[in-house]
Formats: structure tokens, sequence, C-alpha cells
């Protein structure tokens, strides 16, 4: 099974922004765990703060993985263009969030990504992502 995770703006400051929402741990440090505990699974990771280059990432993998791992941080609640991108492409895509957005603020309650995704998962801090990784198994 081949996954790919790809973080949007700001998350390549995990671990040293806001460490009361998003913690401590820097997601290369999470993602080698991630490794460790799915060494079934071809796991790879991308990360960018420009919306562009999201959505050619998407749009490179869309035909080719058995699944995405989005968190497209802010632009979750801004990009149309990502929202088509995802409709666009085969591959089922799982948002993630770090945070639970609803708690926050009114304008992280909007995503352009959830009509499209397969799935949401947030608010588990970083076990997040490894929740979504389990979403793609099949069922025992």
């Amino acid at each position: 099974m081949k996954l790919i995770i790809i973080n949007g703006p700001n998350l390549n400051l995990l671990g040293k922004r806001e460490p009361a929402i998003y913690g401590k741990t820097t997601f290369v440090e999470h993602f080698s765990t991630l490794q460790l505990s799915f060494k079934n699974i071809e796991l790879s990771y991308f990360q960018s703060n420009i919306e562009g280059e999201l959505i050619d990432k998407i749009q490179e993998v869309g035909f080719s993985y058995d699944g995405i791992i989005l968190n497209a941080g802010a632009y979750t609640h801004t990009s149309i263009a990502i929202g088509d991108a995802i409709k666009s492409i085969e591959t089922p895509v799982i948002e993630v969030h770090i945070s639970n957005t609803f708690r926050r603020e009114e304008f992280r309650h909007q995503s352009y990504i959830s009509p499209n995704a397969k799935g949401v998962i947030l608010g588990f801090g970083l076990q997040s992502y490894g929740l979504a990784i389990q979403s793609f198994l099949p069922l025992n």
C-alpha cells in the first residue's frame, strides 16, 4: 500500500509553533514514528507553504497512490482550488487536523476539502495522522 501525507502552510513549524495547540514534536520526528508503526506501508511525506505546490503534488499522486492524508492547514478554509484538485483525482483523501477546528475561531469551521474527502479526522493531536493511516487498512 502506498500512502502520502501532504501538509500545508506552517506545519513545517510543528514543535515550535504554538506548542499548547500543536505540541512540541516536529513533524519529521512524528513521521519517523509513523514509519516504524506502519512498516508494511510505503509512506511518503510532502510539505509546502505554497498552495500551487500542494495542488501539483495532489495531481501528481492522485492517480497512482492508494491514499492521501491531507492537512492543508489554513488553506482548508480558503482554497477552493485545493478542494477542486481533490474532486479531480481518483485517489481517496482523508482530511486531517491536529486540533479540533470546531473549538477554534469561527472561520476554521468551514472546509473546502471535506465535501470531497473520504473522511475527516481532527482533534487528536499528531495521533490524527496514525488514525488516518489506519482508515486505509482492511478491516480484520
